[in-house]
């Protein structure tokens, strides 16, 4: 399977590329819209390159990151929690379902992310904010523990783990680096299950369908996939979630101080800026 991603390079040009476009939509070509659209990409760009930096400077300390992936694998069996291998050894009898798993692992992670977005934006513009901040916060919060660089299962064929995406021909990590491949030893936490109960929540809190529930099934199947392809620990997951429950006891807490300390005026002062956002 051919690697899209995009390189830091290119990510983080195309994201000044995008402020220096929002600054001249608003400032001169007066069309407001234009300007938060772009300065919205462009912040999701740069977070992204933040993540692709990441994952190159955890190649520079790669010491005792197998170690920690064995140390994660006992502690979970230790603790009575199932063994991703047994899981991984069960969807193997059944190739479809791995070829199916790596391709949801290769393009639901962003296409998802992606869609909420639009949606937000473009349909629930006053709730824009919350979900901009919620995934920012997160990402960045997971990407603090991952400078600590971790192996996925799938290096650890001793333990029973196999990298079925290499299996399949449908890996989507580029070539080595000194025997490496790039931003596979940031596994711990595992961004792709924060984004997939972000979206989950999301949906659910801002969507008022009764097929709104159906988001759900998202993160019940990104937490499968990315189980039985061996791209991360059952605890890889866990602590992403415990990381997106703090972020949304922050935002709530700021949320109610603001709320507190500046009243109606701030609520004014959104539903201006609501405006100018629509206009354009």
């Amino acid at each position: 399977m051919q690697n899209l991603t995009l390189t830091w390079q290119t990510s983080g040009s195309a994201g000044v590329a995008l402020f220096g476009a929002a600054y001249a939509a608003k400032r001169w070509w007066g069309k407001p819209g234009l300007g938060v659209a772009c300065r919205e990409a462009g912040t999701l760009l740069a977070l992204f390159t933040l993540w692709q930096l990441v994952g190159h400077l955890s190649l520079l300390s790669t010491d005792h990151a197998l170690d920690r992936a064995e140390w994660i694998h006992r502690t979970e069996l230790d603790w009575g929690l199932p063994d991703e291998a047994a899981w991984q050894r069960a969807a193997r009898e059944h190739p479809w379902l791995i070829s199916a798993s790596n391709y949801y692992y290769a393009t639901m992670h962003f296409g998802a992310m992606i869609a909420l977005l639009l949606w937000v934006f473009v349909r629930h513009r006053a709730r824009y904010a919350w979900v901009r901040n919620t995934v920012v916060l997160t990402t960045a919060a997971c990407l603090l523990i991952q400078f600590l660089p971790v192996a996925p299962p799938r290096m650890l064929p001793g333990n029973g783990f196999v990298d079925v995406a290499a299996e399949y021909g449908q890996s989507v990590y580029g070539g080595a680096v000194g025997g490496v491949v790039e931003a596979q030893l940031s596994a711990m936490p595992s961004v792709h299950v924060a984004w997939c109960v972000i979206v989950a929540v999301a949906v659910v809190v801002i969507a008022r369908s009764p097929w709104r529930w159906l988001a759900v099934l998202h993160p019940v199947v990104t937490v499968y996939v990315v189980v039985v392809t061996a791209n991360h620990f059952w605890a890889d997951g866990l602590v992403a979630v415990g990381l997106l429950m703090i972020v949304y006891l922050v935002l709530n807490a700021a949320a109610g101080w603001r709320a507190a300390n500046e009243g109606p005026a701030a609520v004014h002062r959104e539903r201006e800026n609501e405006k100018e956002t629509a206009a354009g």
